[in-house]
């Protein structure tokens, strides 16, 4: 009798099949269903526990963080941070609960510092390293830091604050004054200590972003480990479902994985999808000071590396110094995107300009720990409009005004629901109210329509934003800070199209006579961060134009500033 000879399974012919091949009982990736908060979620059963188990589980020596000509293994990163995490619970007083703040640029100290405070229980709060004066007392405040991890640009803007502000400051690569005591001597009186046992449990908060809303101030986006956990597995079976659908095999790197580090680790794109995905795929964090496509060139030709994360400003930067350049990028394999939507041409143009990488992108918020859709390679050129198809741990829908799920095709506000969505905004019970519904979906703001195959497509936002280069801006914020200048009466700020950076901000002002735009800049600087000022700024002559029940008209401002723009363009 013949025996039967085990075949390989049939190759999955759809995307949600190989999710559910890959997500099966027994599965590295198997999902299963919980209660979280009293709403059922689909979460990974193989998950870590937290992010601390994730940080001690890959603790490996190989090449972690490349800083300049600094570098760590994975294995030495987790050895510095336990002494920090020591540090932080025998100086400083910091428990399970407390926020502990970090300021600063990508160095690897950053890094040091979330896995510390992440791994004692306590809350890393990612602090926007672009912020002003103003803006980080606000944010000190706000969330109750109880230490501040800073460098030099941020307390030279602390040394501005009122001397009230009572946070102790731990000083980074600066020079330590009467508030900040330097990283090295507080780590040498430290010695050789271990992490700090603490009991994590996977619903435990473990980090707070600020994003930006279209009115006041930016508010502080907590999310748990779980929540966190849940957008790393998401990517890695994203990737996994990928390969099984592939007939060709991704060429292997003859060395470690390598990714570039440009975006700040205060974004979620910098943080989440860059830093935090390179622990369980042993990747080497190849981190830059501050962007430049002349340097990250350089960088992918030296240390090899294979992918390539950023919004699409900078993503468009380095396709034209792939053009120019004729240093060796085909260590590439990705051009991931992420922030801001991308041109369909500049999709197209990825393709084109790197031997071996094929583009990629995806939509998230803060809110959703950078995850919500993916899209890439053959998919992503055929529709380079999309943002892609779901994740398997979240739920997508569009709804009308009145809440009514819409069928494919047509328009309406997104709402999303899962696993990796925020526990809620620090202290803002009353938004947080107006955000979630009461079966647990998150509004988005974003105006889309998802197609019969499941892609979506952003085609607008409900809320008052600007998207510069990744930035999420708030109007409201630049009117109000507008509105502090004792000669401006009416301000209204929107966005202006740009070719590099997708928006830029602009605002019309009105007020007393002699107003000059570029004294207004003078004077928002000491209240906005850079990002945040308006590079296109027109003075009007009468009152901004309202409707009758007093709301200034914006879109007609903006409407009529653009064309001005482009007539001024034209004529030059």
């Amino acid at each position: 009798m013949d025996q039967k000879v085990p075949t390989e399974p049939a190759r999955p012919a759809t995307r949600s099949e190989a999710v559910a091949r890959l997500t099966a009982p027994g599965m590295a990736y198997e999902l299963v269903t919980v209660a979280v908060d009293g709403i059922p979620r689909r979460v990974f059963r193989n998950a870590p526990v937290s992010l601390r188990q994730m940080f001690e589980e890959t603790a490996s020596d190989k090449t972690f963080i490349v800083y300049e000509n600094e570098r760590l293994t994975f294995a030495e990163a987790w050895r510095e941070a336990g002494r920090i995490g020591a540090l932080l619970q025998r100086e400083f007083g910091v428990g399970k609960g407390d926020r502990v703040a970090i300021s600063m640029r990508n160095f690897p100290e950053w890094i040091l510092a979330f896995t510390a405070a992440t791994s004692i229980g306590a809350i890393a709060v990612a602090m926007n390293a672009l912020w002003q004066s103003e803006e980080l007392a606000y944010g000190l405040r706000d969330s109750g830091a109880k230490a501040l991890f800073a460098d030099q640009e941020r307390l030279d803007r602390l040394a501005h604050c009122s001397a009230d502000l009572d946070v102790p400051v731990i000083a980074v690569r600066a020079r330590p004054d009467r508030r900040a005591r330097a990283l090295p001597e507080l780590l040498s009186a430290i010695g050789d200590a271990q992490m700090p046992a603490v009991d994590i449990a996977p619903d435990d908060p473990a980090t707070m972003f600020y994003t930006s809303g279209s009115t006041g101030h930016p508010k502080g986006v907590v999310s748990t480990h779980r929540n966190v956990l849940s957008a790393l597995l998401s990517w890695e079976l994203d990737a996994q479902a990928s390969m099984l659908l592939s007939e060709i095999a991704p060429p292997e790197p003859a060395v470690q994985h390598a990714t570039l580090l440009g975006v700040p680790l205060f974004h979620v794109t910098g943080s989440h999808a860059v830093y935090l995905q390179s622990y369980r795929a042993q990747r080497k964090l190849v981190s830059m000071y501050k962007w430049d496509a002349e340097v990250a060139a350089e960088l992918i030709e030296r240390e090899r590396i294979t992918s390539v994360t950023a919004p699409a400003a900078m993503t468009g930067d380095l396709v034209r110094v792939a053009r120019q350049t004729n240093r060796d990028l085909s260590s590439l394999l990705s051009v991931g995107g992420g922030g801001a939507p991308r041109a369909p041409e500049q999709v197209r143009q990825i393709e084109a300009a790197f031997a071996n990488a094929m583009p990629a992108t995806g939509w998230g918020m803060t809110e959703t720990n950078a995850i919500g859709t993916g899209i890439g390679g053959p998919d992503y050129l055929r529709r380079p409009a999309s943002s892609g198809r779901c994740s398997a741990v979240l739920e997508l829908k569009v709804v009308d005004e009145e809440g009514r799920q819409l069928p494919a095709g047509q328009r309406g506000e997104l709402l999303v629901r899962g696993t990796s969505v925020f526990k809620g905004y620090w202290n803002r019970p009353e938004v947080n109210a107006e955000v979630f519904t009461e079966d647990g979906w998150f509004r988005t703001g974003d105006v889309a329509h998802i197609d019969d195959e499941g892609f979506l497509f952003i085609v607008d936002r409900i809320k008052d934003l600007i998207i510069r280069g990744g930035e999420n801006i708030g109007c409201g914020q630049v009117e109000a800070a507008l509105l502090l200048h004792p000669d401006v009466h009416e301000a209204a700020v929107y966005a202006v199209p740009d070719e590099r950076l997708g928006e830029e901000v602009g605002a019309t002002v009105f007020g007393r006579d002699g107003l000059d735009p570029e004294a207004l800049r003078a004077f928002l600087s000491a209240h906005l961060a850079r990002f945040e000022v308006p590079r296109y700024m027109r003075v009007a002559s009468h009152p901004l134009p309202r409707t009758a029940s007093g709301k200034i008209l914006k879109r007609q401002i903006r409407d009529e500033a653009v064309a001005a723009l482009a007539l001024a363009k034209g004529a030059a």
